[in-house]
């Protein structure tokens, strides 16, 4: 295949969908093991896991579960092949002027974080369960 670029895949991963994966009494549990098949079979292709959702995802299991399943996941999360873990200081300032600027949209700041990141890097593929995300311009939910 010379001459051909080879496109990378990308898809943003949002706490719902990995909270909906790894918390077994989530409502969001038996969609988000389908999708979580999905994504691991490649249909999205490589995923990004945001600091700022890795954080959400650990303090909700620890709330909801206990600190051994938040531990458990946490180490799931940072050793998979799957999933590339993204710093958040270099997409700060952009985040903040997504928070601050927003118009017809609720999106917490983490969600302004995922959004931005996904219009940068991913194509704006988000993986998630929250109808917010339609509301954003160039954000295509996978699923």
């Amino acid at each position: 295949m010379t001459g051909q670029l080879r496109v990378e895949t990308l898809v943003v991963l949002d706490s719902s969908f990995l909270i909906g994966f790894y918390n077994d009494n989530d409502a969001h549990h038996p969609t988000a093991s389908s999708l979580m098949k999905n994504f691991l079979a490649g249909h999205w292709g490589e995923g990004l896991l945001l600091e700022y959702v890795y954080l959400e995802v650990m303090n909700v299991l620890l709330v909801r579960t206990d600190l051994s399943k938040a531990v458990h996941t946490s180490t799931m999360l940072l050793e998979s092949e799957e999933l590339e873990f993204i710093p958040c200081s270099d997409y700060f300032e952009d985040t903040v002027q997504s928070f601050s600027t927003q118009s017809g949209t609720k999106l917490s700041f983490t969600d302004c974080a995922i959004a931005t990141v996904a219009l940068k890097r991913a194509g704006g593929m988000v993986l998630t369960f929250d109808r917010e995300f339609r509301k954003v311009a160039g954000i295509q939910l996978a699923g």
